[in-house]
């Protein structure tokens, strides 16, 4: 390992690649911020000019660091706009955006960048450390595993839902799982529920979805209640600071989300969406009663926890990618086929093959967090003042990069079509008081649940698998303990409560 990483250094120490990796960060950190360009797409569009380069280290450093610099980024637009553009970073917007309105943007931007590097660094010296020996981890789960792990992830509605709202969640999450039902199926490729539209063939876009879940349902809401709206957005940017006390609170927080964030994104085909998901709501379920009550108003850890998972996530999923071959999510598929078409094989032997390429890339991303830090840290209070700009000028600022961000995702004007209908609809739901961010994570997960579901089905005859395999089953009990427990602990405190007044 010793002779891996002195090569991976000098790799990635050298001058090409260092403003590779500064390079990347920049880009990946402006387009994160913009919702909608998420890092799919710039990836997409950089493979020829990473080609064109002829050097697959410089080419994978610089494909890397566009991926964790728009993870980094996305927490941005996340608690500025309450619009995040990347599925990793909805649930930073949960937490972030109440303390942006309450004028403590500086300091959720300063806690978002402080864990981001956190989780991004631990991330990079656990693959450092494991990632042979996780690369065998990995092959033990199959479809019948990746369908629980599904299911944990919707177990999480119950962190998302307040005090007596779990009946909402759960409504919202079986309306975001009928969702994602829309378009080809898992077991036919027969379109499913289009109504005819050829442009619905390949289902509803989660750019779309996310755009009128939570931004376009903003600039309706300050145009509806405007002087509401207006009193909060008037509060004047300060406390960039976090406090001793604040540090020493999510401390914890960053230790225990970086190693969960990382082993969730080892298992392909989980990735920072699921990650950032099971970070709040186990960081939720574990807290005292006080401090789940400041959850979803602007709870520190709710915001710490989330994108300390994302980033930490997003390190990890390079495992499977790196030794194994196999990508873990959407923006990894496409960083295969880059490394493919550099004539570079990922799989068990590119450590012993091609050693220059695989630390050079871990190298790189310690060298990243650091640019990422020193680029983001300053420029808080700049960026923070997005907020002071005045409400006329706000409401068409989030209206245009929602209607660009959802356009481009599909690049057919059905897609804005969808956004006026969905959006209208949302902002009906957020007076009705139901929770949207359940309906956003089962149509998420959805398709990842039915393809897998469906794979273990044809394989299993039946499903039977879930008793065939124990992981599968572990995996199912901790879905169910996770759905229980908040119930239980509600139960626990009526009773409690009970016993005082009867007392008295």
């Amino acid at each position: 390992m010793l002779e891996g990483l002195l090569i991976g250094l000098q790799t990635a120490l050298s001058f090409q690649n260092l403003l590779m990796v500064i390079g990347g960060c920049l880009i990946g950190t402006f387009i994160g911020m913009l919702p909608g360009l998420g890092p799919m797409s710039i990836i997409a569009i950089m493979i020829p000019v990473a080609i064109s380069m002829g050097n697959p280290s410089a080419a994978l450093i610089l494909l890397a660091g566009v991926y964790y610099g728009a993870i980094f980024g996305g927490s941005t637009s996340s608690i500025l706009l309450n619009a995040p553009g990347v599925a990793g970073t909805v649930a930073s917007s949960f937490d972030g955006y109440p303390m942006a309105k309450q004028g403590k943007a500086g300091k959720a931007l300063t806690i978002a960048a402080i864990a981001s590097f956190a989780g991004g660094s631990i991330g990079a010296l656990l693959l450092m450390i494991f990632a042979p020996a996780l690369s065998s981890v990995a092959l033990l789960f199959h479809s019948a595993e990746y369908f629980a792990l599904m299911v944990v992830g919707l177990s999480a509605i119950a962190a998302f839902a307040g005090t007596g709202q779990v009946a909402k969640a759960l409504v919202m999450t079986i309306l975001g799982l009928i969702m994602a039902t829309v378009g080809e199926g898992a077991l036919f490729n027969m379109p499913r529920f289009t109504m005819g539209i050829m442009d619905l063939q390949s289902g509803f876009g989660f750019i779309t979805l996310a755009m009128a879940m939570f931004a376009l349902p903003e600039a309706l809401f300050l145009v509806l209640k405007p002087k509401t709206a207006q009193a909060e957005q008037d509060s004047e940017i300060k406390d960039l600071r976090i406090s001793r006390a604040e540090a020493k609170a999510i401390a914890p927080v960053i230790g225990r989300q970086s190693l969960q964030g990382f082993f969730i994104g080892v298992l392909p085909g989980a990735g920072a969406t699921i990650a950032s998901f099971l970070g709040y709501a186990v960081e939720r379920n574990i807290a005292t009663k006080a401090e789940q009550e400041e959850f979803g108003k602007g709870s520190i850890k709710g915001l710490a926890a989330p994108e300390t998972a994302n980033n930490a996530a997003c390190t990890g999923s390079f495992v499977p990618l790196l030794t194994l071959g196999i990508p873990g999510s959407g923006t990894t598929a496409i960083l295969l086929g880059a490394l493919i078409a550099l004539n570079v094989t990922p799989g068990p032997r590119l450590m012993i093959d091609e050693p220059q390429i695989f630390w050079a890339v871990i190298m790189s991303m310690f060298i990243g967090n650091l640019v990422l830090l020193v680029l983001n840290l300053p420029l808080i209070p700049y960026i923070a003042k997005v907020l002071s700009i005045p409400r006329n000028y706000l409401i068409p600022f989030i209206l245009f990069f929602t209607l660009m961000g959802a356009y481009i995702g599909q690049n057919n004007a059905t897609e804005l079509l969808l956004l006026v209908g969905f959006g209208i609809c949302a902002t009906a739901l957020r007076f009705a008081d139901y929770p949207l961010a359940p309906l956003l994570i089962g149509f998420i997960l959805g398709g990842m649940l039915e393809d897998n579901f469906s794979r273990s089905m044809q394989l299993y005859d039946g499903i039977g698998f879930i008793w065939e395999r124990p992981m599968t089953l572990g995996l199912l009990v901790i879905a169910g303990l996770l759905v229980v427990l908040p119930s239980y602990r509600a139960h626990r405190a009526r009773a409690r409560a009970q016993g005082v007044a009867d007392g008295d």
